[in-house]
């Protein structure tokens, strides 16, 4: 059964569609995708891991090809930094991401790098960006924003919330102030549960709701709501799924009156335990206008939601004034779109941003030939995905280690006359990072530690540089004050 063989009718059925953005995979829309978009489906959402983006070429075209059908919204995760779609999955990208931002603590350098991955994203026929990351990382042991936030500090973070929403939407590309109420202050991953955030109103109103004021006093399009349980607010019911929170928190009391947007409805902390369609029609009750699918949520999933969404229509558990609402939301964010001009792309600005966050403790060496470079193993979060990272690229004979029995004495050994340098990525989450640092350190006080994650955790009196983030660029900036660089 479709939403079109229910008696709510046609007209249900087509603003039920333009609620959905489903994903795909391959570089190229599916006959499929291409009849949802002619009877009104919003738009898509595109992911690196499923082939979407293997080119800017490629992608271009396949932007035209979707247009060819309707006026969709084409969105994707591009946060710049450690979470990268355009290219950057492949080789890193050349953009710093928020933390490095964050550290610089240049709101016009946030915006110039905000305006110019806009534009690229313009370029290629991407409107809709789901970024930028405005949580507050209060907690260390994060394990899903860490270096996609600003900082800990919510002034310093709706700073660069405002900043990197104006420079994206300068580009005439929408921005996402996301994870509304706020994922920073989580040890848990929404990918795999229902993050806690133990915080009242009034810790809110201090912490977590700083940085999306500022994103929608600067005129942010949308907002992104994260799976996370308040319990003094969402009752134990995730955020993406309760009223209260999104009707009652963040069009009442914060005013907002754009587009709301869910995070992938295929996460375990939105639909594990009730599955996608049903996520699909509580998200929208609640207050949701567009939902995000997920990666792996294509054609059997859209039947199967608009029949869900047709079926609470139909029982009256949803009104149809509420999907009128939400295609009224929508309507205005394309016409919004359709008035903008792309800016001009600026990679310039990534670098310059990249060298200007590093810090460095203690006094570089001066060696005679290249170190020998040591990079540790250190598992990417869920958003990020594969993403390389490392001086590799600067170092031929680098190698890889991890904290196994043994491994620094073999480092020691092909280090023998050499500098050392130990390559970190959140060593205060992997022990055997530590592990290894510290045995290292032991036997080689001259070692230099180099942490391109978030620098928690500071191993004693070694040479130490923090880049804030894994990309090529927050790489080559180390590379450079390493000498690695000719």
């Amino acid at each position: 059964m479709t939403a079109d063989d229910i008696a709510t009718g046609p007209d249900t059925a087509r603003l039920a569609r333009g609620t959905l953005l489903p994903s795909f995979p391959g570089p190229a829309a599916p006959r499929w995708l291409l009849d949802e978009l002619e009877a009104g489906l919003a738009g898509v959402t595109l992911f690196a891991l499923t082939g979407n983006v293997p080119s800017p070429e490629s992608l271009a075209a396949l932007t035209a090809q979707l247009r060819k059908a309707g006026d969709p919204f084409v969105t994707i995760d591009e946060e710049g930094g450690d979470v990268t779609r355009l290219g950057g999955h492949r080789s890193g990208s050349p953009y710093p991401g928020n933390a490095a931002l964050g550290a610089v603590d240049d709101p016009e350098l946030t915006r110039r790098i905000y305006r110019s991955l806009g534009a690229e994203l313009a370029e290629v026929g991407v409107n809709f960006n789901f970024a930028p990351s405005v949580d507050v990382n209060t907690a260390d042991d994060n394990p899903v924003i860490g270096t996609r936030a600003f900082g800990s500090d919510p002034a310093l973070v709706a700073r660069h919330a405002a900043a990197s929403v104006t420079g994206t939407q300068e580009a005439g590309v929408a921005a996402c102030a996301k994870h509304f109420p706020g994922h920073g202050a989580t040890v848990d991953d929404s990918h795999l549960s229902i993050p806690l955030v133990d915080a009242g109103l009034e810790l809110l109103e201090r912490r977590e709701l700083v940085p999306f004021r500022a994103a929608i006093e600067a005129g942010t399009r949308a907002v992104m709501t994260g799976h996370l349980n308040l319990p003094t607010i969402t009752r134990g019911v995730p955020a993406t799924l309760s009223h209260a929170a999104i009707t009652g928190l963040l069009r009442e009391r914060l005013g907002y009156q754009g587009v709301i947007v869910t995070d992938a409805l295929d996460m375990e902390g939105a639909s594990g335990a009730i599955g996608i369609p049903e996520a699909s029609v509580r998200a929208l009750i609640a207050g949701a206008d567009l939902l995000c699918l997920g990666p792996n949520e294509h054609a059997e999933t859209v039947r199967a939601t608009l029949a869900a969404i047709g079926e609470a229509v139909r029982t009256g558990r949803l009104s149809p004034d509420r999907l009128r609402d939400a295609a009224e939301r929508t309507g205005r964010l394309k016409e919004w779109l359709a008035g903008h001009s792309p800016a001009v792309v600026d990679r310039a600005a990534g670098l310059e941003a990249a060298r200007r966050a590093v810090r460095v403790t203690g006094a570089l060496p001066g060696w005679n030939g290249p170190p020998l470079v040591v990079e540790t193993e250190a598992t990417a979060n869920i958003a990020a995905g594969p993403t390389p990272w490392g001086l590799g690229p600067w170092a031929p004979d680098a190698v890889r280690a991890d904290g196994a029995d043994g491994a620094a004495d073999r480092v020691l050994e092909r280090a023998a006359g050499r500098g050392l340098v130990v390559v970190l990525r959140d060593a205060h989450r992997h022990a055997a990072q530590r592990a290894l640092t510290t045995a290292l350190l032991t036997a080689r006080p001259d070692t230099v530690v180099v942490e391109m994650g978030l620098p928690v955790w500071h191993p004693g009196s070694a040479v130490y540089l923090a880049t804030y983030g894994a990309t090529t660029a927050n790489a080559q900036a180390a590379a450079e004050l390493l000498g690695l660089v000719s």
